[in-house]
C-alpha cells in the first residue's frame, strides 16, 4: 500500500518491488489485476485527483514492469513509453501571463505577435492558445517579464526533438528521432513516461535454474552507500541467485586497450573518430548524423565485452547488464544476437529485487578489485578517454599531440558532432556521454549525483594503482573473444 506523501519515486519502487516480489513467489499472473487496488484502497486518493486514475496509472506501470507497453494492443516495441493516464496533468498552455503584467501602454508583446494570439482583459494581458504558434516574441519583449515559458519539461529535456504532444496534449515520442538517452524519463514531473522493464525475464531465467551473471556497471559504486563496494553489490546478486556478478570496469579496461589501438591507427592515418561506449550517443550518430557512422569507433561497448568474456567460459551463460543507463536497453535490443547482453536491468530494479527477497547489502572487511582504476573511472565523464590514453602510454605511443574532445551531455555530443559533420572540429576524437557528468549521473540511478559522488570517491580511494595491461593480461591471454564490431553493424 502506498503512503499518503507519496512521490513519484514511491510509485515507482512500490510498483517494481510488488511486481518483483510476486514474479519470485510465481504467483504475478494471478494478482496483478488486484494489485492497483491494494496498493490503492481509497477512498482518498494518494497522488492525483482521484483513486481510478491512480489505480489507471499503477495498472499501466505494472504492464511496464513486465516488460509491456503500457496499453493493451500497443504493439510499439521502444523502451521508453508514455503512460498516458499520467500524462494528462501537465500544463497545456506554454506560454502564460502571471500577474507581473502591468497592463502598460507600449503594449509590446501584443505588437511582437504575428498571429493576434494576445489581447488585454481587464486586468492583464491574455494569450489564446488556438492562435498561439508558440514563437516566444511576446516573452522576449515584455519589460516586465510577466510572460513565462511553460514548456513541458519532457520536451524541453529532449536534446533530439523527438517529442510532441498529439490532439489531445499527450506526448508522443518519436521512434525515428529517439535516442533512449532517458532525459525525459528524468525530467518528467508526473513519472509519465518509463520504460519498459525486463525484470520479470530475468527473475524468471534465474528461478528456472539457468546460469545467469549480473554485469555491473563501474557507476555502482557509491550507489548503495560509502562502504558498499562491488564486492558487497556482488555478493547481494549471488543472494539473489545470480550464479556469479563480474565488474564491468573490466570491460572498460578490455574497450581502452582495443580502442588506443584502433585510435593510433586513425590518428596516423589522419582520421577523425568517435567513441562508442554510450548508446544514446551511439543512437544519435546512427539516426542523426549516419554520414558520420564510419569515424564512429567499431570497439564493443564494456558490457558488450563482458558479455562475449563470460560466453567465452559458458556459451549458455546468460547475461544480465545492471546499471543507471535506460539506452543500455536499446544497445540490448539493438544487438541481441551478434555478442551482447542479454538483458538490461536498472539500478532502480535491483533495488526492488534486494528488497522483494529481503537482501540487505554489507560492507566487506576488504575492498576486492577486478579492474584498474581507469576501467573504473570509465563511469564518469572524460573516463574513457584518461583510459584510452593510459593505454597509448602503456604500449609506448606519445599522446603529447592528440587532442580528444570530451563531451559531458548530449547538448555537447550534438555540437561536436555537427563541428565533425562540417569539418571543423578542431580535435582528433570524441569522447561522447550523453549524461551529463557521465554514466554516474544515469537517469535510473538511485541516489542523488553529489552524495553518490561523495561516496564514489570514498571507494575508489581504496582501489590499487594496477595497469590496464596488469589487468587485462589474464583475461586475453586465457579466452579468446573479439572486440570489435563488424562494420555493417555500425
Amino acid at each position: 500500500m502506498l503512503q499518503q506523501d507519496s512521490t513519484i519515486e514511491n510509485v515507482k519502487y512500490e510498483v517494481l518491488l510488488q511486481v518483483a516480489r510476486h514474479a519470485y513467489r510465481g504467483d504475478l499472473e494471478e494478482v496483478k489485476e488486484q494489485l492497483p487496488y491494494e496498493m490503492i484502497p481509497g477512498p482518498q486518493a494518494l497522488f492525483r485527483c482521484c483513486i481510478y486514475k491512480e489505480r489507471e496509472i499503477i495498472r499501466q506501470r505494472i504492464r511496464m514492469a513486465e516488460g509491456k507497453s503500457p496499453v493493451a494492443g500497443n504493439t510499439n516495441r521502444n523502451t521508453i513509453h508514455v503512460i498516458t493516464s499520467a500524462c494528462e496533468g501537465c500544463p497545456i498552455n506554454r506560454f502564460v501571463v502571471t500577474d507581473n503584467c502591468q497592463k502598460c501602454m507600449s503594449k509590446r508583446c501584443q505588437q511582437a505577435c504575428n498571429f493576434g494570439a494576445i489581447s488585454m482583459n481587464r486586468e492583464r494581458a491574455y494569450i489564446d492558445p488556438q492562435k498561439c504558434k508558440e514563437c516566444g516574441k511576446c516573452a522576449q519583449e515584455c519589460p516586465y517579464h510577466a510572460i513565462v515559458d511553460l514548456m513541458r519539461p519532457c520536451k524541453r529535456s529532449c536534446p533530439v526533438d523527438a517529442i510532441s504532444m498529439d490532439e489531445h496534449n499527450i506526448v508522443v515520442i518519436d521512434e525515428e528521432k529517439c535516442i533512449r538517452c532517458g532525459q525525459c524519463i528524468k525530467n518528467c514531473p508526473f513519472g509519465a513516461i518509463w520504460y519498459r522493464s525486463s525484470m520479470v525475464d530475468v527473475i524468471h531465467e534465474i528461478c528456472d535454474g539457468k546460469k545467469v551473471y549480473a554485469l555491473l556497471a563501474p557507476a555502482g559504486e557509491g550507489q548503495f552507500g560509502k562502504d558498499i563496494s562491488m564486492a558487497s553489490i556482488a555478493k547481494g546478486c549471488k543472494e539473489l541467485g545470480f550464479a556469479d556478478a563480474l565488474e564491468v570496469a573490466m570491460g572498460g579496461d578490455l574497450v581502452a586497450d582495443a580502442e588506443a589501438k584502433e585510435w593510433e591507427e586513425a590518428y596516423e592515418e589522419g582520421k577523425k573518430m568517435t567513441t562508442s561506449c554510450c548508446p544514446a550517443f551511439v543512437n544519435m550518430i546512427k539516426k542523426h548524423f549516419p554520414e558520420l557512422a564510419e569515424n564512429m569507433s567499431t570497439t564493443v561497448s564494456p558490457m558488450a565485452a563482458m558479455a562475449r568474456w563470460v560466453k567465452s567460459m559458458n556459451q549458455e551463460a546468460i547475461t544480465v547488464f545492471i546499471g543507471p543507463c535506460i539506452a543500455k536497453k536499446s544497445e540490448v535490443c539493438n544487438e541481441r544476437g551478434q555478442g551482447n547482453a542479454d538483458y538490461a536491468l536498472t539500478f532502480e530494479e535491483l533495488v526492488a529485487m534486494f528488497d522483494a527477497k529481503d537482501i540487505t547489502l554489507k560492507p566487506m572487511e576488504e575492498y576486492q578489485q577486478e579492474a584498474s582504476i581507469f576501467g573504473k573511472r570509465f563511469a564518469n565523464a572524460g573516463g574513457v578517454t584518461k583510459a584510452v590514453l593510459q593505454s597509448f602510454q602503456e604500449h609506448g605511443t606519445e599522446t603529447a599531440d592528440v587532442k580528444v574532445r570530451e563531451c559531458s551531455g548530449a547538448i555537447e555530443c550534438k555540437k561536436a558532432l555537427m563541428q565533425l559533420k562540417v569539418g571543423r572540429l578542431p580535435e582528433d576524437f570524441i569522447e561522447g556521454m550523453c549524461c551529463e557528468g557521465g554514466c554516474v549521473n544515469g537517469p535510473a540511478s538511485v541516489k542523488f549525483a553529489m552524495e553518490a559522488r561523495r561516496d564514489r570517491e570514498a571507494l575508489l580511494n581504496k582501489a590499487d594503482k594496477r595497469t590496464i595491461t596488469e589487468s587485462i593480461t589474464p583475461v586475453v591471454t586465457e579466452h579468446n573473444f573479439g572486440m570489435h564490431r563488424p562494420k555493417k553493424e555500425i
